[in-house]
């Protein structure tokens, strides 16, 4: 059993933090969520926390008999999917280039396509008959563009912004394929409906414009209630079984340019959200916990912490620190804006970065996602050694962007 390495988060009123170089932006945004009647103390920073939309990017929020819906966001349910291969480096070297083209047709970065239910393998038969299931159970959102034809065609589909397929490599050399995705446009649609919904009631029952519209709840035991549940819960499992079909996507890919008859993958999957929210006992009291850009680290639970497209990813094991509410962070956090990225860091700088990797090679579109625009994931991960062990390190040779 592993046992937590006692660190030093540090305390401050309601806020416990990992983190170690917060703004003040980020804190306010921090203490104003704590501060609610509703959220069990403390509310947890995690080291790569930064300022948010609705809740702080890496914070752990817990609410008792409510639920704040702009703090679980508009992706719900994203996260990350890992599988280590049977190939070595040595023996995919030669194919990068080939294989990262085979990756781009083979994962759409959102457009509908044709073809999303498979060749015919066993695999691609249980994922079609889980879309189908996806299909049939959606929740009822008023938006015409949520429909049966939008959840099928983006389903396999990656998404833009940080959101990646990266052919990496452990200390023994063997090659992992690890993906960052999460529900895409329906999961969207859904969360923007009910991030509204939760704006207008407490907006009516208040008589007054609230302080942070961004923390309106939902209150258990109520019809509201129930139905953001119901289709937050759809759209976490619609992520989860989204990254498993693009895993078989690139493993077809893998298997093709590799010329490779037998299985690809080696071991089990590990399958990670990072923005969402369950029901769990803390403390000896039963509560939501909103992972805002936070992985679940209980005991032993294996999970995967990106740094930026250059830097690599983390294989680790959960402590269960009690303190976090058994979390860890969710990558590296950013550091610069997207828009403040474009404008403090040069193309010519991310080509640099990009030294020996794999990649899109449009620096033009991808300088926001630049390394540098995101925090020391070594860093970062020596700030939680109380929350997480890592397994594996792994090294970047291939990442590919959606558009």
């Amino acid at each position: 059993m592993n046992t937590p390495i006692r660190a030093t988060p540090t305390r401050e009123g309601k806020v416990l933090s990992w983190a170690t170089d917060l703004d003040a932006k980020t804190m306010a945004q921090a203490h104003r969520t704590a501060g609610l009647s509703f959220v069990h103390e403390p509310l947890a920073l995690m080291p790569d926390a930064h300022l948010g939309m609705g809740a702080t990017v890496g914070s752990v929020v817990a609410t008792e008999g409510s639920i704040i819906p702009a703090a679980v966001g508009v992706d719900i349910g994203c996260g990350m999917i890992a599988q280590k291969t049977v190939f070595t480096r040595d023996q995919v070297d030669p194919f990068l280039t080939k294989i990262h083209s085979g990756i781009a047709k083979a994962v759409p970065s959102g457009q509908p396509r044709r073809g999303n239910r498979g060749n015919g393998s066993h695999d691609r038969a249980v994922r079609s008959k889980a879309l189908d299931r996806l299909v049939r159970t959606a929740p009822d959102v008023k938006s015409d563009r949520f429909n049966p034809k939008k959840i099928a065609s983006q389903f396999g589909t990656l998404g833009g912004g940080n959101h990646f397929v990266e052919l990496t490599v452990d200390e023994t050399d063997r090659v992992w394929i690890v993906l960052h995705s999460g529900s895409r446009g329906p999961g969207n649609l859904f969360a923007q409906e009910h991030i509204g919904k939760a704006k207008n009631q407490l907006k009516k029952a208040l008589e007054q414009p609230l302080e942070d519209p961004d923390l309106a709840h939902f209150v258990q035991g109520t019809d509201e209630f129930d139905a953001y549940i119901t289709g937050m819960l759809w759209a976490q499992d619609y992520a989860l079984e989204n990254r498993a079909q693009m895993m078989l996507a690139i493993e077809d890919v893998l298997r093709r340019v590799m010329e490779h008859t037998g299985f690809v993958a080696d071991g089990k999957q590990i399958q990670c959200h990072h923005n969402y929210a369950s029901c769990e006992v803390h403390h000896g009291i039963e509560m939501w916990i909103t992972r805002k850009g936070a992985i679940d680290a209980s005991n032993n639970k294996m999970g995967v912490i990106p740094g930026s497209m250059a830097t690599g990813s983390f294989i680790v094991s959960g402590l269960g620190n009690p303190d976090s509410y058994r979390s860890a962070s969710h990558g590296a956090g950013r550091t610069l804006s997207r828009t403040a990225a474009r404008k403090q860091l040069s193309v010519e700088s991310l080509v640099e970065a990009m030294e020996g990797i794999a990649w899109n090679e449009d620096p033009k579109a991808l300088l926001d996602e630049h390394p540098d625009a995101y925090k020391d994931i070594g860093e970062v991960m020596d700030n939680q050694r109380d929350l997480v062990a890592v397994e594996h390190r792994l090294e970047t040779i291939l990442n590919y962007k959606g558009g």
